[in-house]
Formats: structure tokens, C-alpha cells, sequence
């Protein structure tokens, strides 16, 4: 996360590799970035970057990529332009990373570059190299922040049989000009662009020889070329340039009468159009693509044909008032100003970062919290619920928390055929959300919410946070870590910060972690109330299991490690009373039956399912520490990260564990010191307040440390 001011933001501009930003052949792709790049309030801290054989750049920021495997077939070029990026990115370890037009760059760094992403459409994305499919375009929704379209009519190709909900984060910001002064005009009509069929060149060449024969004192222009070329235009009244530099352009459309931009080619956008009427030319274009978004005065031809446009240039040439109208209407009024534009794009980079400079300032914030809360469960988890914790922790750091408690929502609305309404809950989310619009959406253990309503709320407020908190097992070969890790990816990639009671670094092969975060199990002083250590047990050792927390009993013919473990225990210590649940057919206890067993005992033993990993727990830390048991611990769980062995004490296999607990359940007097510290340190490190403080300084963008 970053802690530095917005005016401060460090961007990188990536260019197609085949885009030559110079001032002799800059195209649209180098004009656009150059152009806005000039009026940014971020141009002191903006790096961009390109390859080009060219050494007149635009601008002095460029840097330019030397690639090797331009003129080679079988080395990938596009892999050598990220590879070599890359290098460059993580020397200067930028917060935004902008991408033009290139999806496949795109996802050669997101992988392997922490940043906030936005690309650049600036073709149509079905006819692109990694956004033709609807589960690439998807991915390139899921991995950046903000997708940038130069015409509604690209944006709709990229929403392409995909719902239009998803376009929360998307934005249309067009080609711009600067406003010019009126120039003296000459007789000239100018065609500019590729020399070919697709650009509708063909249709140009037979009206204008048609038009020049009927009017002799005017002359036609035609700036542009092509390789393979195939239509020539001969009239002495024609006057063929070539390639022109895009000053040199602008500068023979600001002396033309008329210009003319016939395109059969679905035109993503259409600079020439745009260009040429921002200089009072009066303007012919197609109705192709994007072209009918550049200027709000242009003759548009109903059909695309020389006949019809021959017929609109006639009347343009011998209807002086409407051409002169049409040509003032066009220069006073232009669409789209690069001033104004720039504003947006710094605007639009800006609100990537709400977190920093609008929640981050509010001293109270609004949070809706989702969670279980076991209403149909007759609240018997109470007990050991976090989301319940974290409600309490939000209001005792003075914010205000609506709760909603999805799976009971969802059971006490069945439909008459006896099954949940979804959608009948999205509703309710959404009308919910209008109503108290929070800062904050927190939830956890829940995949009832549907991705198209995290996207409804983001629309309704671009501010909003959205944080995922889980608290079951990630560690491998675990069977129920593999359906854990996949529930949480539902919503991982989408949201802000994911919070998890495993150490990230375990999940690093797995899932991108690069928005994970750790957070210890907290303890509440209402919830872990009791004072162990004070009291006289009649049991040695505690410990509770269950097949799951909304599983009353045990299910048959379950294979479970832990068993195995309280098995080979037992038989080590016979002469240990033990007090275990879900185990040799013991049931497991909830609510005040839970609590009562729990106080019953002088230790208590934190074993979690699966094998030791970094950090995890189960919740039952929280009860057994908390309420000041003497807790034992798997040394390779490395909790002497936060507790000392006289806080707590740590064993190295089943023998240690079981010598261990036969020394302390005799030697009462050192073990209420132990447990009386444990206690102690765990409020002071993980208490409800401090907990949801964490969390929520992480989601509002600061640079925190768990202790």
C-alpha cells in the first residue's frame, strides 16, 4: 500500500512496443498520451515508456525499451518488451501502472509487478490479442483498477455478451484538441489516412475526380500511404503528399475548406474527423465505429457509397452559407478539449486512491458488517463467533455497524418451493447498501453474495472499501483448505484486502497474495470472561472439536487427523484427566455448555486441524487463552513470534506435549503464572479493539503492523 500524497503519485506510461512516439511518425496511441500527458498534475512523477528506432520524442520523460527480437519469427517480442519493463518497474517502484492497448503485457505483469493497474483500449478489444474471449476481457476487469475506452462504441465491444453491471470501474475519455483560431481557407478538400479500401479511399478517389472535373477551382489533397497499394487517383486538381507529420497535417487542415473521412472500417474512435472539424473544415464522415462520437457538426453519409458522397461534397462546394455555418459550428463548438480531458484522466487516477484522502480523513466511519450470526442456530455460537467480536470492535473504535446475517436472511425467506431466493437477497443487499451507504463492507465466510452486486456497490459509492475476513484452515494437504482457498478466491482478486488467520506466505503458490493480510483470532473481555488461573477445576485438560461450527453433532465415518493425534495422547497420559468433546463419541458443546466444560479445566490444548502451519489457529485459541488456561501449542506453528514459553507453552511432538502436560498438572503454582501471562498478552496484543483498528487501518490505505 502506498502512504504517499496523491500530488506525489509515481506513474509509468507503457506504450505498444510497435508505437513510435517521435515527432516525425507518432501515431494516435503516442499523440493521446503526449497530449494529455502536457496538462497532467502528475507529469514531474510520470514515466513513459516505448521502443522506437526514432530519436526526436515527444517528451522528455521518455525512455525507450531496445528490443532484439523485433525482426525475428520465432523469439516473442512482447515477452522481451515485459521482461525488460519489468527491470525498470520494480528500480522504481511505481504506484499506478498505466498500459495502452496491449492485453497480453497486461497480464505478463500483474503476476510479477505489485502496482494498481489501469489500461488503455484504444482498438477494438475483440480483435485484440488477449481480449478477444469474454474470460480474458473478465480477467482484465479482475486485475486492474480503472479500464480507460477512446469511444462508447469500444467500450460496448468490450462489454460484448458481458454484463454492463461489470463497467463500474470503466471510463470513455476520447481523443482531444486544443480550440484554434480561424485561419483563411483555401479551395482545397483533404483526405487523410491509409491509402487503401478499408479507409474507404476507393469511394474518395471516384467522387473527388467526379467533383474536381465539375469544379475546376477547387483542388483535392491526400495525406497517407500504403504498402500494397492499389488505387491511384489522377486528376491535375490532386495533389497526392504522402506521410505528413501530424503538425504538418493539422496545418493542411486548417487551410482546407472541406475534409473528407469515408471509412468502411469500424472506426474505434476516429482522430481525423476529430481534428479536422476542431479547424473549421466541414466534415463528411461514415457512420463506421466511434467516428459519430468526434464532433456534433459533421455531414454524416446515410450510404456508403462515391455517389452519395460525391452528393454531399457538391453541396458543400456550391452552398457557401451552410459551409460556412457548418465550418463555424464545428470550430466553436469542439467536442472534446485536451485540457478538460487531462482533468478527468488525473481525476479518474485519483479516485484509485479514495482510500487515502476521503475515508482515511473521516473519524467515524459506516460499516456493513456480514456475517453468520446463527439466528437459526439459536445463537449458540456466540461464543466463538468473530464476526460478532468485530462488530463489537468497530463500535468500541467509534464507528457505527449495520449487521446483516446472510445464511439466516436467507432461511427465513425461502421461496414456496421450499429453496433460498439469491435474488431476492441481492435486492435486499442493495437497498440496504442505498440506504445507510456505508464507507466499509465487511464480511466473512459467506459466498451469498454475488459478484454483481460488489460491483453495484461500487457504483452507488466509488469509495467504498470492500475487506473479506476468513478464519478456517489454508494449509496443504487438507482437503477442506483446497474448498477454503477456493471460496475465498471467489472474491479475492475483486475486493480490497483480504484478512486470514494463516500466515499470506503459505498461500504464495497458490493464489496472488498480494492483497492478504494476517490477523490474529482477537478476544473480547464480554465473550472470554473468565479468569481460569483464579479458579479450582476439577479436570486437567480441555479440549473441543466439532465437524463443523453449524453441525451440532459429529458425522459418521469421518476421518479426521486430530483423532488420531487425542489417541495416541490419551494412552501416553492415563493418569491425566481429560475432558475432550468430539471425541470417542463425545458430542461436541456449544454456548454456556461450551463455556461451563471450558472453566472445568486447568489447560487446555490448541490443536487445529491439518499440520502445523505459520501462525494458524482455529478460534479455539481465543477460548482457551483467553479465559486463562494454560494453552498448549505446536512449536511449528511458530506463535513464539508473540508469546514467550511463559506465556505459553510449546511442544515438539506428542512425546514433548504429553511430558510437558504431566509436569504441569502438577505444578499448579507455576502454571496459573503462565496461564495469568498468556492471558494478559493476548488482550493486550489481540483484544477486539485492537483488531478491528488493524483492519481497519489497513483497508483505509495505511502502512500498519499487526503488533
Amino acid at each position: 500500500m502506498i502512504s504517499t500524497k496523491l500530488k506525489n503519485l509515481k506513474i509509468a506510461t507503457i506504450l505498444p512496443y510497435k508505437e513510435d512516439y517521435s515527432f516525425i511518425k507518432a501515431s494516435a496511441v503516442s499523440l493521446w498520451v503526449a497530449e494529455f500527458f502536457r496538462y497532467s498534475k502528475f507529469k514531474n512523477n510520470n514515466t513513459i515508456y516505448g521502443s522506437t528506432k526514432s530519436k526526436d520524442f515527444l517528451t522528455k520523460n521518455y525512455i525507450n525499451i531496445e528490443l532484439k527480437s523485433l525482426d525475428k519469427k520465432f523469439v516473442s517480442t512482447t515477452n522481451e518488451y515485459s521482461k525488460k519493463l519489468l527491470i525498470n518497474l520494480e528500480k522504481k517502484k511505481f504506484d499506478l501502472i498505466e498500459i495502452h492497448n496491449r492485453p497480453l503485457i497486461l497480464f505478463n505483469l500483474i503476476n510479477k509487478f505489485k502496482s494498481n493497474y489501469i489500461f488503455y483500449f484504444h482498438n477494438d478489444p475483440l480483435s485484440m490479442k488477449g481480449s478477444k474471449t469474454i474470460s480474458e476481457r473478465l480477467e482484465i476487469l479482475k486485475n486492474t483498477k480503472k479500464i480507460i475506452f477512446i469511444s462508447e462504441w469500444v467500450k460496448s465491444r468490450f462489454f460484448s455478451n458481458i454484463d454492463s453491471k461489470l463497467s463500474t470501474n470503466t471510463e470513455v475519455i476520447y481523443h482531444s484538441v486544443n480550440k484554434q483560431l480561424p485561419v483563411k481557407k483555401n479551395k482545397f478538400i483533404t483526405y487523410v489516412g491509409k491509402l487503401n479500401h478499408a479507409k474507404g479511399y476507393d469511394i474518395y478517389s471516384e467522387a473527388i475526380v467526379k467533383i474536381l472535373d465539375e469544379f475546376p477551382k477547387w483542388k483535392a489533397l491526400s495525406i497517407g500511404d500504403e504498402e500494397r497499394r492499389s488505387i491511384y487517383i489522377n486528376h491535375k486538381n490532386h495533389n497526392e503528399l504522402g506521410y505528413l507529420n501530424h503538425k504538418k497535417t493539422l496545418d493542411i487542415f486548417n487551410k482546407s475548406e472541406i475534409a473528407v473521412v469515408p471509412s468502411r472500417w469500424e472506426e474505434p474512435f476516429g482522430r481525423t474527423a476529430l481534428e479536422s472539424s476542431s479547424r473549421g473544415c466541414a466534415t463528411i464522415i461514415s457512420n463506421r465505429g466511434g467516428l459519430r462520437e468526434t464532433t456534433n457538426h459533421a455531414v454524416i453519409l446515410k450510404k456508403l457509397d462515391y455517389l452519395n458522397l460525391y452528393k454531399q461534397l457538391k453541396k458543400l462546394i456550391k452552398k457557401d452559407k451552410f459551409r460556412k455555418n457548418l465550418q463555424k459550428l464545428s470550430r466553436n463548438n469542439v467536442r472534446h478539449i485536451i485540457p478538460i480531458n487531462s482533468k478527468k484522466i488525473d481525476k479518474m487516477r485519483e479516485s484509485i486512491f479514495p482510500k487515502y484522502n476521503i475515508n482515511i480523513s473521516k473519524k467515524k466511519l459506516k460499516i456493513i458488517n456480514i456475517y453468520n450470526q446463527g439466528q437459526k442456530l439459536n445463537h449458540r455460537l456466540y461464543n466463538i463467533s468473530l464476526g460478532k467480536k468485530f462488530t463489537n470492535g468497530f463500535i468500541r473504535n467509534n464507528h457505527d455497524v449495520l449487521e446483516i446475517s446472510d445464511r439466516d436472511f436467507l432461511k427465513s425467506h425461502k421461496m414456496f418451493d421450499l429453496f433460498p431466493s439469491r435474488k431476492n437477497f441481492q435486492n435486499y443487499l442493495i437497498e440496504t447498501f442505498k440506504n445507510y451507504n456505508p464507507d466499509l463492507l465487511f464480511f466473512g465466510h459467506t459466498n451469498n453474495i454475488d459478484l454483481d452486486t460488489l460491483y453495484e456497490f461500487k457504483t452507488l459509492n466509488k469509495s467504498l472499501i470492500i475487506s473479506q475476513w476468513n478464519e478456517d484452515p489454508l494449509m496443504s494437504g487438507l482437503d477442506y483448505s483446497k474448498k477454503n482457498i477456493t471460496n475465498i478466491n471467489l472474491y479475492s482478486k475483486f475486493i480490497d484486502h483480504n484478512f486470514i488467520t494463516t500466515d499470506p506466505s503459505v498461500l504464495k503458490n497458490k493464489i496472488n497474495i498480494d492483497n492478504f493480510y494476517f490477523f490474529f483470532v482477537p478476544v473480547d473481555h464480554n465473550i472470554e470472561c473468565f479468569d481460569v488461573f483464579n479458579m479450582m477445576p476439577n479436570n486437567d485438560l480441555f479440549y473441543a472439536m466439532s465437524h463443523g461450527v453449524n453441525r451440532a453433532v459429529l458425522k459418521a465415518g469421518i476421518e479426521d487427523t486430530r483423532v488420531k493425534f487425542l489417541d495416541k495422547l490419551v494412552k501416553k497420559i492415563p493418569d491425566i484427566k481429560y475432558d475432550f468433546y468430539g471425541f470417542e463419541n463425545k458430542q461436541p458443546l456449544w454456548g454456556k455448555e461450551f463455556n461451563d466444560a471450558l472453566i472445568n479445566s486447568k489447560m487446555g490444548l490448541n490443536l487445529s486441524r491439518g499440520k502445523p502451519t505459520k501462525y494458524y489457529s482455529s478460534n479455539r485459541i481465543a477460548s482457551i487463552m483467553g479465559n486463562g488456561l494454560l494453552t498448549f501449542v505446536d512449536k511449528k506453528v511458530q506463535m513464539d513470534d508473540f508469546f514467550n514459553n511463559k506465556e505459553i507453552i510449546f511442544y515438539n511432538n506428542i512425546d514433548d506435549l504429553s511430558d510437558k502436560i504431566k509436569f504441569y498438572s502438577k505444578k499448579n503454582s507455576l502454571r496459573k503464572k503462565i496461564a495469568k501471562a498468556g492471558k494478559r498478552k493476548y488482550f493486550k496484543l489481540f483484544n477486539e479493539t485492537k483488531i478491528t483498528k488493524y483492519i481497519l487501518e489497513v483497508s483505509l490505505g495505511k502502512e500498519v503492523k499487526l503488533i
